[in-house]
């Protein structure tokens, strides 16, 4: 007997259930290659956060070191105890080691720095800013040898990373007494003591002298900016040395207690942790730490690492704790150590996980009905697909948060921000979206490159530029509390004449080295130079917005013959007839300007017609400013300025220097003294706050985020 074939009636559903296993399989593993590219993404990005955070603060502690190092008192104190011979372990110091150290303490207390030392060629300590320097005499430690060798060889600042000051008593040679004064160079700390230095070099004409080193506690920004920005729950980021041995704080200190890889209760894991591999995960409750735990390898990142390469990994692998990790890492030859941002494994791919057993239970179901099972899984796999979306579109690394817009120029805006890793306030300028031409672009970016050369007190410091992933240019720069000399007259009107040389001659320093650089500024005027209250200094000036900014040596850098750029009441002769023509007089007769402004309250030329004014700076002869005020100003103050404003550039001052000097011939140069012009300030700043409380209760209102392109700054 015969009959037509029939198909079993479980190969329906075990056909839809296999298919739906294979497209199961198959939607797992693309889930899986994105996350881990997610994660290789995320965890780049985060390190390259970080290590720029972390070369940022270092640039600036070698700018700070370096800037105290030059300054004339202290070069010329420590050139002298530099010069004398090297006093025995123990003796007194001399009198200008005194001098010096009593010079320093109140400026490293202003800069963050808790001890500065003296260190000569033959890295023995000279001098030290200790009231009781017991140190004088005593060789640098061992470990910074190579450091300050590479300061003298090569004549430029260093960091000397977190470490451990030897109190042991086999760490000198020296009788007990001395070995307990050792001791007293370093401030009493409770529990465990990580110190780092910056140093940088002292100079007598063009030879180096020795080193000004300056002690700094690391864990107050050195740790905090490497916790600042992690991923999840369970990342953190971390610095190493070239043996393995953590430098940084780790944010799993209490378990690394429980575990017994810290011995003591009262220290950190910085300097006291050598990240090796134990073997085992000491989280789980149930392994122990190995016995012999110095036999094992360095875990997989900083063994990477110390080899001097970087990278990224997203193949579980055990960390110090033997957690099962995530990780990139980086060296950074320049200062000798290894930064690693690591997060487990299981917090990584936790989506991955709840996938997986989402779909078993959902293949279960398959088995029972083919087409239930079919329309779940597709369902399934569009939630995934949703989930990767919203999770790629919340990642937000690097933001600068605009809080509020503070000037507007010929450039672009300028808003007040916060930065995300450093966590203080920044002014970022962006470039006006209507100005984002390639001619704008090119002179914005310009302007951030010259910029960036300059380091005088005197001239806006540049922090960061580059653009966000929509294409915003933007540079980000220190962060002032003021008024703008606009602001000023415009509030409170013409200056004394002690106060306008005081600010005048701060506006010549900062041109000193810019003109020193074969740069000219090209738009100095009121709203580009800023006073404040800064560091206990009153009426400390700020020069602003080089945007105009141009190397006048440079034939490639000249501008067009009918390319008129600057504010026309500024502006000197030579930049009207022949911008090509601009040198540094030109800024000096702009500052001739300004100085007549703040004088008198008024221009040298007051008309509102550009074309008028333009002809006045070519042929008018100026109305000498005692002439046009009430306020007494000196002959000699006049005759400067007037030289100023010469037509002729070889009649004007030919530097900002000699400006400078001819500015002290004024009977009135020292009226300005620094108690008047702090009884000045507290006046200002009683009112500013006033004036704060009230426009917060009318505005509460903040700014979008901007979303920093760290990758292609990276690449670039």
């Amino acid at each position: 007997m015969t009959g037509r074939f029939k198909t079993p009636i479980w190969v329906p559903p075990l056909l839809v259930a296999l298919v739906v296993a294979l497209v199961g399989w198959w939607g797992n593993e693309r889930l899986r290659d994105a996350i881990e590219s997610d994660l290789q993404t995320d965890l780049t990005s985060t390190l390259n956060a970080n290590v720029t955070a972390l070369q940022i603060w270092a640039t600036n502690q070698m700018r700070m070191a370096t800037s105290l190092a030059t300054e004339p008192a202290v070069r010329n104190l420590a050139g002298r105890v530099l010069n004398e011979p090297m006093p025995l372990p123990g003796a007194m110091p001399s009198k200008d080691a005194l001098m010096l150290g009593s010079f320093l303490r109140p400026r490293l207390n202003t800069m963050g720095y808790e001890i500065a030392q003296l260190v000569n060629t033959n890295l023995y300590v000279a001098a030290t800013s200790l009231r009781n320097p017991f140190g004088i005499g005593l060789p640098v430690p061992e470990a910074h040898t190579e450091k300050f060798g590479e300061l003298f060889s090569k004549d430029e600042p260093v960091i000397i990373t977190p470490f451990k000051p030897d109190f042991s008593d086999d760490a000198w040679t020296l009788p007990q007494k001395l070995q307990h004064r050792r001791r007293l160079e370093f401030p009493r700390r409770r529990g465990d003591t990580m110190l780092m230095q910056v140093a940088a070099p002292i100079h007598e004409g063009h030879s180096v002298l020795g080193a000004l080193a300056m002690v700094i506690n690391p864990t107050n920004e050195f740790s905090r900016i490497l916790s600042v920005a992690h991923r999840g729950e369970t990342g953190e980021t971390f610095a190493f040395d070239q043996t393995g041995l953590l430098i940084s704080e780790s944010r799993f200190d209490s378990q690394l207690h429980e575990f017994g890889l810290l011995a003591s209760t009262n220290v950190s894991s910085a300097l006291n942790l050598r990240l090796y591999d134990p073997g085992v995960n000491l989280a789980d409750g149930h392994a122990t730490l190995p016995p012999h735990l110095t036999d094992n390898p360095l875990t997989h990142i900083v063994s990477s690492a110390v080899s001097g390469g970087s990278g990224v990994d997203v193949t579980p692998s055990r960390d110090y704790r033997g957690v099962p990790v995530v990780g990139a890492w980086r060296w950074l030859p320049e200062f000798g150590i290894g930064v690693a941002t690591e997060m487990d494994a299981s917090e990584a791919f936790w989506l991955l996980q709840v996938s997986g057993s989402v779909f078993m239970i959902l293949f279960l179901l398959l088995v029972l009905s083919a087409t239930i099972l079919f329309v779940v899984s597709y369902v399934n796999l569009a939630s995934q697909r949703r989930l990767l979306e919203v999770e790629s579109r919340l990642k937000q690394l690097g933001q600068y948060a605009l809080e509020e817009k503070i000037g507007e120029g010929s450039m672009g805006v300028v808003y007040r921000a916060r930065h995300a890793l450093m966590r203080r306030d920044t002014a970022v300028k962006l470039l006006l979206p209507e100005l984002a031409n390639a001619t704008s672009i090119a002179r914005f970016e310009r302007e951030v490159q010259l910029t960036c050369q300059l380091g005088h007190p005197n001239t806006i410091q540049i922090y960061d530029y580059g653009h966000t992933p929509e294409g915003v240019f933007y540079y980000a720069m220190e962060f002032l509390t003021g008024l703008t000399l606009r602001q000023l007259i415009t509030d409170f009107g013409p200056q004394p004449e002690g106060r306008v040389i005081n600010i005048l001659i701060q506006i010549c320093n900062s041109l000193s080295e810019a003109h020193a650089r074969k740069l000219v500024h090209g738009d100095i005027k009121p709203s580009n130079v800023f006073i404040s209250d800064r560091a206990g200094v009153p009426d400390y000036v700020k020069v602003l917005d080089f945007g105009l900014v141009r190397e006048y040596s440079n034939p490639s850098d000249k501008l067009d013959v009918h390319e008129m750029v600057g504010t026309p009441w500024f502006m000197s002769p030579e930049a009207i007839q022949n911008p090509s023509a601009c040198d540094p007089r030109s800024d000096l007769y702009s500052v001739g300007v300004l100085s007549y402004y703040l004088l008198t309250g008024r221009h040298v030329f007051e008309t509102d017609n550009a074309d008028e004014v333009y002809q006045q700076h070519l042929t008018a002869k100026p109305i000498p400013p005692s002439q046009v005020t009430s306020n007494p100003i000196s002959p000699e103050l006049e005759s400067v300025l007037l030289r100023c404003l010469a037509k002729n550039p070889a009649d004007r001052p030919q530097s900002a220097a000699e400006l400078a000097q001819s500015l002290l011939s004024s009977p009135c140069a020292q009226d300005s003294t620094p108690s008047t012009r702090a009884a000045w300030w507290q006046t200002f700043h009683a009112h500013l706050e006033t004036d704060h409380k009230a426009e917060q209760a009318e505005d509460t209102t903040t700014l979008p985020d901007v979303k920093i392109d760290f990758d292609s700054r990276m690449d670039s």
